[in-house]
């Protein structure tokens, strides 16, 4: 039995229809928090709903995509109301890409911004006024190790994700005088869909899944160490085995992250 933690929480996850995002409307259920669930598969969050089991009642569904940021205002306002408050947000909804940047159209960059950064920053906009209010509160947002640095195929995607960071540490020093915490998540390489559903030039799925994701760390644990670094308040929250160690190379060698990256299979 895990501790019930997080009694009278409330906790708001996007991409919780799957993977990382699954994992954590399960460790957040299990240690006492209702939960929003959110994704744009309805069938993806009724089962997880079910996979609660006798906690089923503490989650809530509500789809909605991400790259439609017109009714994220109203829907934050409908769920504000019925919950009375979030504690924490998790946004953890995202796409990934697989295509070089001569072959991908500028609409597809578009589109990828649209989903990783506006829906993301649309959802953290619409919640932190009454955050504000109440005078405390956890924004989380994922990148990704490529979030960090530029890789192969992945432009677009790295990108948004860059942006990413440099809008919740500003969300954070303009917010810690409310008591409103904010932090980066930072996934390697994690067992899930992502690279089966990124985008290829033309828009359509990947459709594989990467060898390297493949070997990843699981989801479950993914969600253990978010969950750990949430406790401990940490403002970047790295997740996944050694290909971490890029991060550092990247910073301290950056000739050695060069010649690694130009190795490394992509795909």
């Amino acid at each position: 039995m895990k501790k019930k933690i997080f009694i009278g929480k409330v906790a708001w996850i996007t991409g919780a229809s799957s993977g990382i995002g699954e994992s954590l409307v399960y460790e957040f259920v299990s240690r006492g928090a209702e939960v929003i669930a959110s994704s744009n598969d309805v069938a993806g969050l009724e089962r997880v709903k079910a996979g609660c089991k006798n906690e089923s009642d503490m989650v809530r569904c509500v789809p909605f995509n991400l790259d439609d940021t017109s009714e994220i205002g109203k829907i934050a306002e409908e769920q504000l109301r019925l919950s009375g408050k979030i504690d924490y947000l998790l946004n953890i909804g995202g796409i990934s890409q697989r295509a070089s940047i001569e072959e991908t159209p500028l609409w597809l960059d578009r589109k990828i911004f649209e989903i990783n950064y506006f829906g993301t920053i649309s959802l953290t906009k619409a919640v932190l006024p009454f955050m504000i209010k109440q005078k405390s509160g956890h924004i989380l947002a994922t990148s990704s190790i490529s979030g960090r640095f530029g890789f192969p195929l992945r432009s677009a995607y790295s990108a948004s994700k860059q942006a990413l960071h440099g809008f919740i540490e500003t969300l954070y020093l303009e917010n810690k005088k409310f008591n409103i915490r904010a932090s980066v998540i930072i996934p390697g390489r994690v067992r899930t869909a992502i690279s089966v559903h990124a985008l290829d030039a033309y828009g359509k799925e990947h459709g594989k899944l990467d060898e390297g994701q493949a070997k990843g760390l699981l989801p479950k644990r993914a969600a253990e160490i978010i969950i750990r670094g949430i406790l401990r308040n940490k403002r970047e929250i790295l997740v996944g085995k050694s290909e971490l160690l890029m991060l550092h190379i990247r910073r301290y060698c950056p000739w050695l992250f060069f010649r690694i990256a130009d190795k490394i299979n992509s795909m």
